[in-house]
């Protein structure tokens, strides 16, 4: 496995993390429990930014500026809701 393959799995995983993290955060039944995942959350938060930082310098996690004009139209579509 190379590393770009590694690096992609460590991203998804911390990204499933996150998702178990935040419904243990929202339906936590105590103060305790809810600071707990919410820490635990944050803490993956910070952990999934330094992989993608890691694979966007490396090229191999790009992103595409979104045109105005397909923003616009989006914007204008949920305006009224």
């Amino acid at each position: 496995m190379d590393d770009k393959s590694i690096m992609e799995n460590l991203l998804n995983t911390a990204k499933g993390a996150c998702d178990l993290y935040l419904h243990g955060t929202i339906e936590s039944p105590t103060m305790d429990v809810h600071q707990a995942f919410d820490n635990a959350l944050n803490d993956n938060l910070c952990m999934e930014d330094d992989i993608f930082k890691k694979m966007s310098a490396k090229g191999w996690y790009t992103t595409e500026k979104a045109e105005q004009k397909k923003i616009d139209k989006v914007r204008s579509q949920f305006s009224g809701m």
